[in-house]
């Protein structure tokens, strides 16, 4: 087993909260110890579950998480207007971050655009790591681990959202969604919105 980086992103298909992107550093100990836990695609695991096992990783991998606010969110998407590109270059932070001060020889992501996206995006510590993608590369022990902490910090900024404007936001973009975000209006005002979702949604112009 090579060490290597596992990239993923949560939030990216819900209307309501942040883009939340994390990165995590596998060796082998870590492996053996990720394996033995049971870690396997966020999308699998319950949030209660999520929650439970983001300290075990985040005390036993070197990692990163990026969550980006709705507001920055909407800022950098009207200014790219293209949602991997945007994706790239959370993606290109993590990596960075973790290049900084650690060796490493790639890192792998889920495949949503060109490698080149990200690798125009990466700065000085990240320029030498080799960059791969895959499709479902969440069955990667690296990737997956990455999932749960991008899965862990969108659950608990969206918890905090719910505090701040005291409303229950649902994820994804259902009915309920829709529902929600007309609660919000009224509570708020339609200006203010954006505070709280992704403008770029089609929902964003439906409500």
């Amino acid at each position: 087993m090579v060490t290597h980086i596992g990239v993923d992103e949560s939030g990216k298909g819900d209307f309501f909260g942040p883009l939340c992107i994390a990165g995590v550093l596998v060796d082998e100990k870590s492996e053996k110890l990720f394996t033995e836990l049971g870690i396997k695609d966020s999308k699998k695991i319950s949030d209660k579950k999520i929650l439970e096992l983001e300290k075990i990783i985040r005390n036993n991998a070197i990692n990163s998480v990026v969550a980006i606010s709705n507001g920055k969110y909407n800022e950098l998407y009207s200014n790219i207007k293209n949602l991997n590109k945007l994706l790239a270059w959370g993606h290109a932070r993590v990596i960075e971050n973790i290049c900084k001060n650690n060796h490493c020889d790639y890192a792998l992501s889920d495949k949503f655009g060109d490698e080149s996206l990200i690798q125009s995006a990466l700065m000085k510590h990240g320029r030498n790591i080799e960059l791969k993608q895959m499709v479902r590369a969440e069955s990667d022990i690296a990737v997956a681990a990455a999932s749960i902490l991008a899965r862990a910090a969108y659950v608990k900024k969206m918890e905090e959202m719910g505090l701040k404007y005291d409303l229950k936001f649902p994820k994804g973009c259902a009915q309920q969604v829709k529902d929600a975000a007309k609660d919000f209006i009224k509570k708020y005002g339609k200006d203010r919105l954006k505070e709280v979702c992704k403008t770029h949604f089609k929902t964003f112009n439906e409500v």
